[in-house]
């Protein structure tokens, strides 16, 4: 199979798993705190990737001193930040508005990179961001877009904003990512991630103590700690190294689409004319962007 394409289906086989992480992480919002769901998650993917990282990661312990700075920088955004923020804001927010806002982060990706970086997005894939993200809005809004205009965004919308904020950050500098392997660097990253949410749970220390744990929980738990964890953030790392950070970045345009689409198979809910007119502008526009990629590799080969 061409590289590009199994990225592409990685990056689909990503947003699936992360579209399920927005309904979980709303569906349990009252039965465990934000932050400590993000610690139980980043350290139960911890603990199940250190049988196979440990040793590399100690053999590779230099480099990672080396690079400390960057791999630091990417754990704290892309791992820390982007799900601290989510799981907080899904408390007062819909499942529906937080796949909204992340409809934003292909935007910011680009921004995140012409700023920093110096990139040059082609008009292209400035078209396909802003094809796909209609179709979201098209979604989310049940086809009537003049219920734009009646939009309130609360705390929650906020937060989850500022986690969209953070996964723009990350996707734009996996550049950085030094030249360690893939599963260290995983290993390293979810290492940050547990102790900033274990430092951030300690405030929830009160409403920890009141948790009753049970099947459903733990089923949460077990569910975003290695599909949106680990297999999710392994491919889409990877998936980023072929096709780069824009492409990448809009494939969080996928995610509403795949999220109604789950809602109809797992939660029986029905699919209606406004879905399939938003599901077409989201591919079309991923399409687009992606074409785009596609052309400037071969005028570079």
């Amino acid at each position: 199979m061409n590289l590009q394409v199994r990225a592409y289906a990685m990056l689909g086989m990503t947003m699936t798993f992360w579209a399920g992480n927005v309904i979980v992480g709303r569906a349990v919002r009252g039965e465990i705190p934000p932050l400590m769901l993000a610690f139980s998650r980043w350290t139960l993917a911890l603990l199940i990737l250190a049988p196979f990282a440990w040793r590399r990661a100690v053999a590779q312990r230099a480099l990672i001193r080396r690079h400390w700075g960057a791999i630091l920088l990417l754990g704290l955004a892309g791992v820390a930040a982007f799900n601290g923020f989510l799981y907080s804001g899904l408390r007062y927010t819909t499942a529906a508005n937080s796949m909204l806002l992340q409809g934003l982060i292909p935007t910011l990706v680009v921004i995140v990179g012409s700023v920093v970086f110096g990139d040059k997005a082609p008009w292209r894939q400035v078209a396909g961001i802003a094809l796909s993200t209609l179709g979201v809005t098209f979604i989310v809004f049940r086809g009537e877009l003049s219920e734009i205009l009646r939009l309130r965004l609360g705390m929650g919308d906020f937060l989850v904003l500022c986690g969209c904020a953070s996964w723009g950050i990350y996707t734009a500098s996996l550049r950085l990512r030094p030249p360690i392997d893939p599963l260290v660097f995983l290993f390293v990253t979810f290492a940050i991630g547990a102790l900033a949410m274990g430092v951030g749970a300690l405030s929830e220390a009160q409403a920890i103590a009141q948790m009753h744990w049970n099947t459903h929980m733990v089923a949460a738990i077990a569910y975003v700690a290695i599909f949106p964890s680990i297999l999710a953030y392994m491919s889409f790392n990877a998936a980023v190294s072929h096709v780069g950070p824009g492409a990448a970045g809009q494939a969080i345009s996928l995610m509403p689409l795949l999220g109604a689409v789950l809602a109809a198979m797992i939660l029986g809910e029905p699919l209606f004319a406004y879905h399939l007119v938003g599901m077409a502008l989201i591919l079309s526009g991923v399409l687009l962007g992606w074409g785009a990629r596609t052309r400037m590799a071969e005028k570079r080969g």
